[in-house]
């Protein structure tokens, strides 16, 4: 682990790690792997093993190339190992707790709350995070052609890497090295220690109070887990809402369901100092002069994220970075033309889904001389509270920067049928369309599985389809996703003028 931990009884894993750890471990970081041979000049080698560069080796490789990958920790990047995979594995637990506490609104009683088993929580999580794990193994990559190398990767010149005291010589190379939680400047907050995703899912028991620094996708997400497993969570960020990047609608739903739930949120509040008291640490959080302080077993940092850039030689190679990360051109191109980025290094879209894209886009414009631009590239994101919050496009708010009118049409999810059915009324769907058509720019969806209905939307983005389109479009019923068909068919009748229905009128009248 990098980085200050929480101390004393939390983190235990890194002393004995569990069996699927090791099982994890076995296949993303093989103790006993041995560097092969270089192999001549390659057509690609991608420096670093999470999606971008896995995609970006298999894909190079798959295509006939000579293709390298160097990882200097585990594969599988953030995604498998500290982000996506074990993130979503709690939240799905946390899911059926809070399933179980609503009994009585479907007409059953427990004796008593559920007995939460933290530490049976999180083997699950290792459990299914190794079973996942198998798709990013060194052994796979082998199999499939790749040359893989673990350790350190520095450039040595424009056309050339050493790692492990080998040279990779190559024609075109994929910076992939992804991101790393950003730490913010709190005094006393390093001597004290604190969680990162990174560390709290090697957390060997359930803080009794959490403090989260950090209102976006992964403070969210987080708290509301572990508020729901059954600690006291306060969660504190400086603006005054949550999940800022979503429309303020958007995020005050969620920001009601955390407080039913029972989250302590302090908004406009920033950290300024952190200290030990005894077997606890304090925070102290200020807001226009007023200070008061937290008390909890551990602190998260989920403030953001900040590019990978040590050691990797870049001023060798010619490659320009800033504090916001490598430097690419539309084509995902560094300042050194053979030499390509994808991923959180250099994208302000930090997602998986947005990396693998990233990186087909680079095998194309690196390997057969391809004009793929990134920002062509339409790329929805979602935020896993719970409900969830998904959007494609532009807001209401970014249209009205850009000079777009448009047309917004909505359904909240209490008028669906089967979101009353599920108890899951707390929601809305809205859709944004360029004035006076059906073109679709932008769609927000709040939902328990918004991540999953917000694909409809960019598929018709996409493919440049209508609203009309998703009209004639049949749906099963009853889905939450009729949410989507009842917000076309709102547009459909806006498209019966006065002039059509008086039309319609006299045509009817006429066949009477």
């Amino acid at each position: 682990l990098s980085g200050p931990t929480a101390v004393g009884y939390l983190l235990v894993m890194e002393i004995e790690p569990p069996e699927y750890d090791r099982l994890l471990r076995q296949q993303v970081a093989p103790p006993e792997w041995t560097n092969p041979a270089p192999k001549g000049r390659y057509n690609l080698v991608v420096i670093g093993g999470g999606t971008a560069g896995l995609i970006s080796a298999i894909g190079a490789a798959g295509l006939g190339a000579r293709a390298a990958l160097v990882e200097r920790h585990r594969l599988g990047g953030d995604c498998l190992n500290y982000g996506c995979v074990p993130s979503k594995a709690l939240i799905a637990a946390s899911r059926a707790v809070r399933q179980l506490s609503l009994g009585e609104q479907f007409g059953f009683r427990l004796a008593g709350p559920p007995a939460i088993d933290f530490p049976a929580i999180m083997e699950r999580m290792r459990r299914l995070r190794a079973k996942i794990g198998k798709h990013d193994a060194a052994e796979r990559l082998r199999g499939l052609g790749v040359d893989v190398f673990f350790g350190q990767a520095a450039f040595t010149g424009p056309d050339a890497i050493a790692v492990e005291g080998q040279t990779l010589r190559f024609r075109r190379a994929v910076i992939a090295t992804g991101s790393q939680a950003a730490v913010p400047a709190v005094e006393g907050l390093a001597e004290v220690g604190y969680l990162t995703n990174q560390t709290i899912f090697s957390l060997a028991e359930l803080p009794r109070r959490l403090i989260v620094l950090g209102g976006g996708p992964i403070g969210c997400e987080l708290s509301q887990a572990f508020r729901r497993f059954g600690s006291e969570v306060h969660l504190v960020d400086h603006g005054d809402a949550l999940l800022k990047k979503e429309s303020p609608e958007a995020a005050s739903v969620v920001q009601s369901q955390f407080e039913r739930e029972g989250v302590c949120l302090h908004l406009g509040w920033e950290a300024k100092s952190a200290e030990k008291m005894g077997g606890s640490t304090s925070l102290v959080i200020e807001r226009r002069g007023e200070k008061k302080k937290l008390i909890g077993d551990a602190i998260l940092v989920a403030v953001g994220r900040q590019p990978q850039l040590d050691g990797l030689g870049l001023e060798a190679a010619g490659v320009t970075c800033s504090a916001h990360g490598v430097e690419v051109n539309d084509r995902l191109q560094t300042s050194n033309r053979g030499i390509f980025a994808a991923g959180d290094v250099c994208s302000r879209y930090q997602f998986t889904h947005a990396a693998d894209a990233l990186a087909r886009l680079c095998i194309q414009n690196a390997l057969f001389l391809g004009r793929k631009k990134a920002s062509a590239l339409l790329i929805p994101r979602c935020t896993y509270t719970d409900p969830e919050v998904a959007h494609v496009g532009l807001t209401e708010r970014e249209a009205g920067q850009q000079g777009i009118a448009i047309n917004s049409y909505r359904v909240d999810l209490e008028e669906v049928d089967r979101a009353i059915l599920d108890g899951e009324e707390a929601g809305f769907a809205v859709i944004h369309t360029r004035r006076g058509g059906g073109r679709v720019v932008g769609a927000t969806i709040v939902a328990r599985h918004a991540g999953e209905m917000i694909g409809e939307i960019t598929l018709l983005m996409t493919k440049r389809l209508s609203l009309g389109d998703l009209a004639r479009t049949i749906h099963c019923y009853p889905t939450q996703a009729e949410a989507l068909k009842r917000i076309a068919d709102n547009y459909s009748r806006t498209r019966l003028t006065p002039l059509v229905a008086r039309l319609f009128e006299k045509w009817l009248a006429w066949r009477r």
